[in-house]
């Protein structure tokens, strides 16, 4: 059985009857074992050893939004925005002026969740990518000016003796895929090191690939603004601009 750990989601709670609803739909997730809503504050504190996505997802279904605040033990948590690489947007995206669908590189998330000193939970997600499968690996170093070749190869640990390959995602007809699993890695091992999300053999699309670099994210109670002490946006502004660069 896996370790639990515990998160905290912003969630829009006007009464009541908000908690009542979400408690519901929650208790239908495998793993969770502890919800702790407070109202006046508009937060959901949750232990368990579901994925962040399943959670949100779930939170949604009710009519409200979610936002993850902080998850796991201080420096426990990192986050990896995968985004196209800086050298194939000028010929994989037309002018802005053209069409709005393509103003942003970014592709998808991961986050990552160390549960215990050798085993850390990887929540990734991906959209708008071609149908396919794909294999996700974490690279030697955080380069990601010109995708997998400039961010070296598979990293195995200082040792070799690690597991580089993380796993292969199945994007659907939508253009999105979700893989939730177990990496045998700590999370400060792997911040400042690069991700890549390319197509493996019979993908529609050999030119699809995403990459990005892990980097730090909040632990739970370690995030608690509500306001972006550098641009001013509250949390559900950020959000908005989140979806529109497909981040969730």
């Amino acid at each position: 059985m896996l370790p639990s750990y515990e998160a905290t989601f912003s969630v829009p709670l006007k009464c009541e009857s908000c908690v009542s609803d979400i408690k519901s739909a929650l208790s239908k997730v495998d793993g969770i074992t502890l919800t702790s809503f407070s109202i006046p504050n508009s937060l959901i504190s949750i232990t368990s050893t579901a994925a962040p996505s399943a959670i949100i997802s779930t939170i949604q279904s009710t009519g409200r939004d979610a936002i993850l605040r902080g998850s796991g033990a201080p420096n426990s948590a990192a986050v990896c925005i995968l985004e196209i690489p800086p050298s194939q947007t000028s010929t994989s995206h037309p002018p802005k002026s053209q069409t709005s669908k393509y103003e942003s590189p970014v592709r998808g998330l991961a986050r990552l969740i160390q549960l215990s000193p050798k085993l850390t939970l990887m929540d990734l997600t991906v959209t708008a990518l071609p149908k396919g499968r794909y294999s996700i690996s974490v690279r030697r170093t955080g380069d990601i000016s010109h995708g997998a070749k400039s961010l070296g190869n598979v990293y195995s640990g200082e040792d070799g003796g690690r597991e580089g390959e993380l796993g292969v995602l199945e994007v659907d007809e939508t253009g999105r895929g979700n893989l939730v699993g177990e990496v045998g890695w700590r999370v400060w091992e792997l911040v400042g090191r690069g991700m890549c999300v390319r197509p493996v053999e019979g993908t529609e699309d050999g030119r699809a690939e995403v990459v990005g670099v892990v980097a730090r994210s909040a632990g739970v109670w370690e995030n608690e603004k509500v306001v972006c002490g550098c641009s001013g946006k509250t949390v559900w502004e950020e959000r908005e601009e989140m979806i529109g660069k497909r981040m969730v």
